[in-house]
């Protein structure tokens, strides 16, 4: 049987679910994008292909094994995109949590239920289908949950609103000794500099105690303000427009002195490594281009 234990988002990692890239299927037409950048790339002919994209995955799994970390990768299911393995579920402390997500990514959850049966069904979770979630917009930092989401009346317009705040209120309900706090998300269909598809595209804890953050993904400027102070502004590193359309928030914490990130974001490895941080470098950039990067594509299990 699997304990799961995760607390937050840097303690050291023991065992993660890792997408897979493989039998990725065809490039999408543009009606079928479900973000605006994935429609950008479309668009221009970038979209990425899977022969760039397996690469990529396999070079964080070599990362994982460097620093014995037990990899569990979903059935490949023929022509199916698995690579985003946090949008379809989460663990907080010793509870799996299947995702509500878009009813045509179903399957996805089904490949990942050789690892779902490990775990004591008592501890695996779903809300009710109206409670919409995924695991994107959920942050963790010990005794508070972060919760990301779009508050807006036009939630329904907003392919790109994947949480609400019925799931919200639910998580809180489940977690009654836990400060569960709610942030309010800036979407946009159609402009990529202008969209947080989830809250780790424009926040991230990392380390001991510092965090990645982008102001324009929050709508309300004092839940920002919020963050700022949990944090210390000395802490914080903040990233501009364009580093949060290449996904700079979206790394990922093995443990607070090692992080995987894009080798392209100079910036901000610099930064990680003035904060005495391990900077494991891989390429990640075809992936990127989906709106998802290295928190997207990992589902942590068990952290110490």
């Amino acid at each position: 049987m699997l304990k799961l234990n995760v607390k937050n988002e840097t303690s050291r990692l023991r065992a993660v679910i890792l997408g897979t890239a493989e039998s990725n299927g065809p490039t999408p037409k543009l009606e079928e994008a479900y973000d605006p950048k994935s429609a950008l790339h479309l668009r221009e002919g970038t979209y990425p292909l899977e022969k760039d994209m397996v690469p990529e995955m396999e070079a964080v799994a070599a990362v994982f094994k460097k620093y014995d970390v037990e990899v569990y990768r979903p059935q490949i299911i023929e022509n199916l995109n698995q690579i985003f393995t946090r949008d379809i579920g989460f663990v907080i402390d010793d509870k799996f949590f299947k995702s509500n997500i878009l009813p045509d990514r179903e399957e996805e959850i089904e490949a990942i239920e050789h690892v779902i049966r490990q775990v004591p069904s008592t501890h695996v979770f779903r809300l009710p289908e109206e409670a919409h979630i995924e695991g994107g917009d959920v942050m963790l930092a010990d005794d508070h949950i972060f919760i990301g989401t779009y508050r807006g009346d036009d939630y329904p317009d907003y392919i790109i609103a994947r949480t609400n705040m019925l799931a919200v209120g639910m998580i809180q309900d489940l977690f009654p000794r836990k400060k569960v706090m709610s942030f309010d998300l800036r979407k946009s269909n159609t402009d990529p500099y202008n969209n947080a598809l989830h809250l780790d595209c424009c926040f991230q804890p990392v380390g001991n105690g510092k965090a990645i953050l982008h102001k324009n993904g929050f709508l309300q400027e004092k839940e920002y303000e919020w963050l700022v102070n949990f944090y210390g502004k000395e802490n914080i590193f903040e990233i501009t427009s364009q580093e949060m359309f290449n996904m700079n928030s979206n790394i990922f914490s093995i443990s607070p002195e090692v992080v995987i990130s894009e080798r392209n974001f100079t910036r901000l490895n610099t930064w990680l490594r003035d904060q005495d941080i391990t900077v494991e470098e891989v390429p990640y950039a075809e992936i990127a281009k989906q709106e998802g990067l290295l928190r997207c594509s990992t589902l942590p299990l068990i952290r110490d």
